[in-house]
């Protein structure tokens, strides 16, 4: 199982598709993606690569899904 400290942010954005998210906004070094029935967006840093395993918890719980889940679409892509 690959670590959650070791995601690239072109990796991310993958995910984030797979999932059905769309980037609505770019601000400095953040990305804002939303998808219908979300409560808050997810921010995705830019900046920094690779990104930061509190920023990946965060995304993985913005989601609503699991670890594995999340490393199942991981492989996938």
């Amino acid at each position: 199982m690959r670590k959650l400290s070791n995601i690239s942010i072109n990796e991310m954005r993958k995910v984030l598709k797979y999932f059905g998210l769309g980037k609505i906004r770019t601000k400095g070094g953040h990305e804002a993606w939303v998808k219908k029935g979300m409560t808050r967006p997810v921010i995705l840093q830019t900046h920094v690569e690779p990104i930061p395993e509190f920023i990946v918890n965060n995304i993985i719980r913005n989601l609503g899904v699991s670890r594995n889940e999340f490393f199942e679409v991981l492989d996938v892509i």
